[in-house]
């Protein structure tokens, strides 16, 4: 029987490639000329010796070997090889860990991040790991309940952010989905979740709805003391009604002033990843006031890639909260009207106010995709030469408006 102080002190002789000490019920400690110590045991199964290896010395002391061997022994008696019932152990180990949430959700993220934007890829991996990992990241996808998973989207909801708490209830109902068809488990509880949670209250973005109100607007922004390019920013924003993002990123390779034409390319429109890789531009018809604008900042930003570059870095567009700033400057609070609200009052505007708008054709204009069984994909129609005399109208329509001209609206009329 070997003691813990003969484990100790045990060393391979001179010459000899290994050497064992033996204790009892088959238990050996293997010493190597290098001085590493292996516990092992034997045993026989379908008439052949075997041996099990159970640990390194003193990592595995001589009392937990024994109990290894024990262990071993017992698995022998039900009828099983203890080696092969390891593997097995170590196999089914390995694929629990494989189906947690987290794991799946991994998993689920790595093959759809390409087929994603980066920002939504982003989004996913982010929510997750902040909001649902920490509570049921280490779970089998499959011990998931309704009532798990709402445990931990009320944790959300009681922080008030009900908007993430349908993202995150969808999140996991595509990571369930895929756990479903890859057979890691047989049910989604986010699909039983619906309705559970306090509604989200859609909150449109603020904007000058009315012409008398668009009217103060334009007569704000001509006397607008602020930088040359802040002011030509909010200038283009009403003309052009984009996206404030593209906006604040136009790119001078992107205008033909001689066209009088915006092209903004695909992959910078807010789409998702295929219609960015594979989609056409967002054509944009200048009007003459949207050329004289572009025209006069053309000394001033026209050296560099960006219309509204930065004023700390001229390698950067300006910020995403200059012309809002500069709208709160202008004595507009986040209520009354943002960088956004420049989209709405066009269209809301143009459609009540100006005879023979075609609301299609503002649709287009603003890069709406439609909807219907056929959507954007089959809907080939550029309104182009309306689209052309639409910005023009409106261009016009605003200087009428910044003149205090008394518009009539079709419904007064």
């Amino acid at each position: 029987m070997l003691t813990d102080t003969a484990c100790k002190n045990a060393v391979c002789p001179a010459g000899k490639t290994r050497h064992r000490l033996t204790d009892s019920g088959g238990l050996y400690l293997e010493v190597a000329p290098n001085g590493s110590k292996r516990w092992f045991a034997k045993y026989r199964f379908a008439g052949k010796e075997k041996r099990i290896a159970l640990g390194s010395y003193p990592e595995v002391a001589l009392k937990a070997a024994r109990a290894g061997r024990d262990a071993a022994r017992k698995t022998r008696e039900t009828g099983a090889d203890p080696v092969q019932a390891r593997k097995a152990e170590v196999i089914a180990k390995r694929v629990s860990s494989a189906v947690t949430f987290k794991a799946v959700a991994e998993e689920y993220h790595q093959q759809k991040a390409s087929d994603w934007s980066p920002v939504h890829a982003a989004q996913f991996l982010r929510c997750c790991e902040k909001d649902l990992f920490p509570w049921i990241g280490t779970l089998p996808l499959r011990d998931i309940t309704a009532p798990v998973l709402l445990d931990s989207l009320r944790r959300v909801e009681a922080r008030g952010a009900l908007q993430l708490v349908r993202d995150l209830r969808e999140f996991a109902g595509q990571v369930f989905m895929y756990g479903i068809r890859t057979g890691k488990c047989e049910g989604n509880p986010a699909r039983d979740l619906i309705g559970a949670f306090k509604a989200h209250t859609v909150k449109h973005m603020a904007a000058v709805l009315t012409p008398a109100k668009a009217g103060e607007l334009m007569r704000a922004m001509s006397s607008y003391q602020g930088q040359p390019t802040t002011r030509a920013a909010l200038l283009l924003s009403a003309l052009l009604f984009q996206r404030p993002g593209n906006i604040r990123s136009l790119e001078w390779a992107w205008i033909d002033l001689d066209r009088a034409l915006l092209t903004i390319p695909a992959e910078a429109m807010k789409r998702a990843k295929a219609g960015k890789l594979n989609g056409r531009p967002h054509l944009v018809p200048l009007s003459t006031q949207a050329v004289a604008t572009l025209s006069d900042l053309q000394p001033l930003t026209g050296h560099g890639r960006y219309v509204f570059q930065s004023l700390r870095t001229g390698d950067k567009p300006m910020s995403e909260n200059t012309v809002n700033a500069a709208l709160r400057g202008m004595g507009y609070s986040k209520d009354e009207m943002t960088a956004h609200g420049f989209r709405a009052m066009a269209r809301t505007i143009m459609v009540e106010n100006i005879p023979g708008i075609d609301p299609e054709v503002i649709e287009a204009q603003l890069a709406h995709g439609k909807t219907g069984p056929l959507g954007g994909a089959y809907d080939r129609a550029e309104y182009m030469e309306r689209r052309k005399s639409l910005m023009q109208t409106w261009a016009d329509y605003l200087d009428q408006l910044r003149a205090g001209a008394q518009i009539i609206s079709i419904k007064a009329a």
